[in-house]
C-alpha cells in the first residue's frame, strides 16, 4: 500500500538515525515545518536528481526515487520567517509517484522500505566501528558530544547503524550514496562501505 507524505528535495539526502540540520526560510516549507512540528509527523527527504532546492518559478525539479523519513527533533523559530530545525531519519521508502501540492510543496505516494535487521558487525568488519568509536569516545572527553552531528545511542556493534554513519559522512557520488540506502542487507551495505573505503 502506498501512503502520502509531503517532500523536501536536497542536493544530500538522509539515511535512517542519521541527523540533518535545516535552516528554513521559504513560505512553502515554514508552513510545512510547522505543521509537521506541532503535529509531530515526519516528512520526506529525497535526493534531487535535476532542479534546485530552492523554488524557482516554472522549475519542475527531478527527483531519485529513493528516501527516508525526517522527524524533527528540534525547533527554534530564530526570526518570523526563519525557522532551525534538526531532524533525525526515520524509515527508508520508495517514491511511487509525485503531484505538486499546496504552497507548491510537493507531494509523495510512497512506499516504505523494511528496517534493517539487527545484525551484528562481524570481526573482520570492527576496525570501522572501532574508529567511529574513537571520534565519539574523543568528544565526549572534551565535553564535546553535543556538538556530533550523530544521535544516541551508539549502536556500534550493529552492522546497518555504523554503515549508515559512514554512508552519510563519506565524500561519494549521490549515486553511490542512493545505492547504499537502498542496500536492504544491512551486511553488505556494510561491506559495500568497507569496499569503497579501501
Amino acid at each position: 500500500m502506498t501512503e502520502k507524505i509531503s517532500l523536501f528535495p536536497l542536493s544530500h539526502g538522509l539515511f535512517p538515525d542519521g541527523m540533518l540540520s535545516l535552516q528554513i526560510f521559504e513560505v512553502r516549507y515554514l508552513d510545512l515545518i510547522k505543521r509537521c512540528y506541532q503535529q509531530q509527523i515526519p516528512f520526506g527527504v529525497v535526493w534531487l536528481k535535476k532542479g534546485s532546492e530552492i523554488q524557482v518559478p516554472g522549475e519542475i525539479p527531478l527527483l531519485h526515487m529513493h528516501g527516508c523519513t525526517a522527524h524533527i527533533r528540534n525547533f527554534e523559530q530564530v526570526q518570523a520567517n526563519l525557522f532551525r530545525v534538526i531532524c533525525q531519519g526515520g524509515i527508508r521508502f520508495e517514491l511511487r509517484n509525485t503531484y505538486p501540492g499546496p504552497l507548491s510543496v510537493w507531494q509523495g505516494e510512497i512506499v516504505y522500505l523494511p528496517n534493517d535487521e539487527e545484525i551484528e558487525l562481524p570481526p573482520y568488519l570492527q576496525h570501522h566501528a572501532d574508529r567511529l568509536g574513537k571520534v565519539i569516545a574523543s568528544a565526549q572527553q572534551q565535553g564535546q558530544s553535543h556538538r556530533l552531528p550523530i544521535f544516541k545511542p551508539y549502536q556500534l556493534d550493529q552492522c546497518g547503524w555504523v554503515a549508515n554513519r559512514y554512508a552519510e559522512a563519506m565524500d561519494i557520488s549521490t549515486e553511490e550514496k542512493l545505492e547504499l540506502l537502498c542496500e536492504l542487507d544491512p551486511l553488505k551495505r556494510m561491506q559495500k562501505i568497507d569496499a569503497l573505503i579501501e
